[in-house]
């Protein structure tokens, strides 16, 4: 039997069932497709794959080739919509079946529609983006509960994790199709990004390097024994696993992660760090069930709730808040970072989604919109059910939002973070590096940091904006 595998965020050999159970019954043609639609414009005119991310993808497709070629198989690359290029190559080739993993998320979903209705042969589709298996759980998918807390409480108790399957030892690939060319950023009219040195990590995309990172984490630096209390940091690599951008692009799984996490707790330790790693694992699965479960709505202003909501779009405010330009250092920081190198530690995140959403009172979607375009670790399920968390739009009905400076005081005490991305107020003392505008003209000139020079004034009041905010509830 010959099988197309249509490679998308699954970009690794291990703990792939399509490529698996091909590789046993026959021979693989493995296709990866560099769709023009990924590489348009959002609906808020924002690139829809940014330089960061597009690197990342481009190293990882790449390492999938690589580690193709090394069993005996090959990973054949075409421009264009898979339900145009798979059809085409099923009969040129010959192609007895089509196999992929299945999405749950409208773009991803009609393309795969669109494809069966243009296949004379049959298509499986395989469920491998979450931790726990969906023919595993306690309940069905339109019954997944509105609650996280729920929701894990049940599968903890009735559901266990799936081990992951090997990667194939062999595979015998299809005679006679031309492999095509990985193409560059520029090809795909994407500018060259250079890495910054500033980054936490430099982070290289493929399933080798995602290995890498596990096992540095996990075994090397033993890190994982505090990720309960550390996880919350700004500046360093190990603060946190950073193991998001390789399971965004599929090249490691969560499954994979889960199996290593119990190694770990056999050979090291077991406390409630390693718990917490495989809590956020259910949270990023409840995400996905959640966007199936709910369908288009995730994309709605008033999300799930279907609130009414009065936001705006002005966007002097949103390029304020996007270019790291809003004059409150904790969110300027952040931003740069992002702008910087792809990537945002939780916590960050959390404050600019409320200060975007919330202070500013803007359509939180610009910001989930933006996020598509930056972020490393882009994950459509995951990123638009964490701002609507955040939007007071999503799982969590409260009118919540962040106090920006306690936030800040809080996770940032030293000021370290602040200074690392904002140079311009390297020698801003601590009382002052969260609101350098509170410092006097001579202070400014002495510290270096002239407020509407060096650094800008503050584009809103935040306390003001905190009764606004109350006011709304």
């Amino acid at each position: 039997m010959k099988t197309l595998v249509w490679y998308r965020n699954d970009l690794r050999i291990t703990d792939h069932a399509p490529l698996y159970d091909a590789a046993r019954k026959g021979s693989v043609l493995a296709l990866y497709c560099f769709d023009p639609r990924h590489f348009a414009q959002t609906s808020f005119g924002f690139p829809k794959t940014g330089g960061h991310r597009a690197k990342f993808l481009i190293e990882s497709v790449h390492n999938l080739r690589d580690n193709l070629r090394k069993r005996g198989g090959d990973l054949i690359i075409r421009p264009g919509k898979p339900e145009n290029v798979i059809p085409d190559l099923v009969s040129s080739a010959g192609i007895d079946r089509v196999s992929a993993h299945k999405e749950v998320t409208k773009e991803e979903t009609e393309v795969e529609t669109e494809l069966e209705k243009k296949l004379q042969i049959p298509v499986r589709w395989y469920h491998g983006h979450t931790m726990y298996h969906p023919d595993d759980l306690p309940m069905k998918g339109d019954k997944i509960p509105d609650v996280f807390t729920e929701f894990r409480k049940k599968v903890e108790k009735h559901s266990d994790v799936r081990e992951p399957l090997d990667a194939p030892e062999e595979i015998t690939g299809v005679a006679g199709v031309e492999a095509g060319e990985l193409p560059g950023l520029e090809t795909l009219g994407i500018a060259i990004v250079p890495s910054d040195p500033g980054s936490v990590l430099q982070f290289r995309g493929g399933e080798d390097a995602g290995l890498d990172r596990i096992n540095r984490y996990l075994f090397e630096t033993d890190s994982l024994k505090d990720y309960k209390f550390t996880r919350n940091g700004l500046l360093g690599a190990d603060y946190s696993s950073k193991f998001s951008p390789w399971v965004a692009h599929g090249c490691i799984s969560a499954r994979m992660i889960h199996s290593e996490v119990k190694r770990y707790e056999r050979e090291r330790h077991k406390n409630v760090s390693t718990y917490w790693m495989l809590f956020e694992l259910i949270w990023r699965d409840y995400f996905r069930y959640s966007a199936q479960k709910h369908g288009n709505s995730i994309f709605y202003s008033g999300g799930i709730q279907k609130k009414v909501m009065d936001k705006s779009t002005d966007r002097t405010l949103f390029d304020a808040w996007a270019s790291a330009h809003t004059g409150i250092p904790f969110i300027d920081a952040n931003m740069r970072e992002l702008n910087a190198s792809g990537f945002m530690s939780n916590r960050g995140r959390q404050n600019v989604a409320s200060f975007l959403a919330q202070n500013l009172n803007l359509d939180w979607r610009m910001g989930a919109e933006y996020f598509e375009s930056q972020l490393l670790d882009y994950d459509v399920c995951s990123n638009w059910g964490n701002w609507a968390y955040n939007a007071t739009v999503g799982h969590d009905p409260r009118n919540r939002y962040f106090n920006i400076i306690g936030q800040a005081q809080k996770y940032d005490p030293k000021g370290e973070y602040v200074r690392h991305w904002l140079p311009e107020l390297k020698h801003v003392p601590k009382e002052f590096i969260f609101e350098p505008h509170k410092m006097t003209p001579d202070q400014q000139t002495l510290f270096e940091a002239v407020i509407g020079d060096d650094y800008p004034k503050p584009m809103i009041d935040l306390e003001a904006t905190y009764g606004e905010i109350r006011s709304r509830d």
